[in-house]
């Protein structure tokens, strides 16, 4: 974001030194909402409030603690602020965190394809009627950027490896739900528990319930494994020691939706090996599909020829390869236990 606000700067857009703390703010503080383990628990935790929300209701604590430094962070975050270039500049198609965070999850993980020049990319920038846009120079290093992301995400993010994973750990909050819906004890740490029992806590008005949430961590994840690999349940109890131990289900994609046929074949053989209900065999054995798609026109990247005129990418690129972005791809799948193979 500093080096943006640089380059912008340098191309004559007006930023004053009240917007540019703002979008530091902004940039900095816009994933603050993630609870454990990110994505995967966002909506297990807490019932239908987003990571976005959270986020808010984090600034608008600190806001309060900070005597109103925020507000203007605040407004900018919310797309409140009359520039729209800079919310953009934190969430939008060619946002910072995403030409960070694509740079940083190549390298960890080896993935060659996800080491764009996001530094290109930034030198590329520029604002016409506070809208946020790329000029013409910089048209196929944004392709690049686009296919780069998509292929991360097939490699990465969407691997089927971490989609089994994420599955199971889903479903070990959801079976635990269940049971204390049942009356049955299920063991917790502290803070876990209390959102576990308390389905809509109050972050608005109630800082106890933002500061509970706050000290929610992984490690309090990994703790419920532990709790739970030794519960009486036998569906929450095999979920658990599968993820602790790395025994992840069996997940094949197809093209094609997956028969039920198939799915119920699966099933009927689980239940019967371990006594199970279908209700509880359900637990490990599902089909779904995921969808990746590199390029959302109706949030469209503008580019800037060089007589001035703003185009949308997809009409500014020629090329076949600029209008593949915008396919879905969508793979289904199956999982089941690997002992059934």
């Amino acid at each position: 974001m500093q080096k943006s606000v640089q380059v912008l700067r340098s191309k004559s857009v007006e930023i004053s030194d009240k917007e540019e703390d703002a979008l530091y703010k902004a940039i900095l503080l816009h994933d603050i909402g993630h609870g454990p383990f990110s994505h995967t628990l966002e909506y297990q935790i807490i019932n239908k409030v987003t990571h976005e929300q959270l986020s808010c209701h984090f600034m608008n604590h600190l806001n309060t603690e900070f005597n109103g430094s925020l507000t203007l962070a605040i407004q900018i975050f919310k797309g409140e602020y009359h520039r729209p270039f800079m919310l953009e500049l934190i969430s939008s198609q060619l946002d910072m965190d995403r030409l960070d965070y694509l740079k940083r999850d190549s390298f960890y993980t080896g993935v060659a394809e996800g080491n764009i020049n996001s530094q290109r990319l930034i030198t590329m920038l520029n604002v016409v009627d506070d809208q946020l846009v790329v000029e013409e120079k910089g048209l196929y290093s944004v392709e690049n950027f686009l296919s780069g992301r998509r292929l991360m995400y097939w490699q990465v993010y969407l691997h089927k490896t971490g989609i089994g994973a994420e599955h199971l750990l889903q479903s070990v909050i959801q079976r635990i739900k269940e049971l204390i819906d049942k009356g049955i004890k299920v063991e917790l740490p502290k803070n876990l528990e209390y959102f576990i029992n308390n389905s809509n806590p109050d972050f608005n008005t109630n800082t106890n319930d933002l500061e509970k949430f706050a000290s929610l961590d992984d490690s309090d994840i990994i703790t419920t494994l532990k709790l739970g690999k030794d519960h009486k349940d036998f569906v929450l109890s095999e979920l658990c020691t599968m993820i602790l131990n790395r025994q992840l289900l069996k997940i094949k994609f197809t093209n094609k939706q997956v028969a039920p046929k198939k799915v119920q074949k699966h099933l009927y053989k689980l239940m019967q090996t371990y006594e199970l209900t279908e209700h509880e065999a359900s637990y490990f054995v599902f089909s779904g599909f995921v969808v990746n798609v590199a390029y959302a026109k109706a949030q469209p990247i503008k580019i800037l020829d060089k007589k001035g005129k703003l185009i949308e990418l997809i009409k500014a690129g020629k090329e076949d390869s600029f209008k593949a972005l915008l396919k879905e791809v969508r793979k289904y799948y199956c999982c089941y236990p690997k002992l059934q193979d």
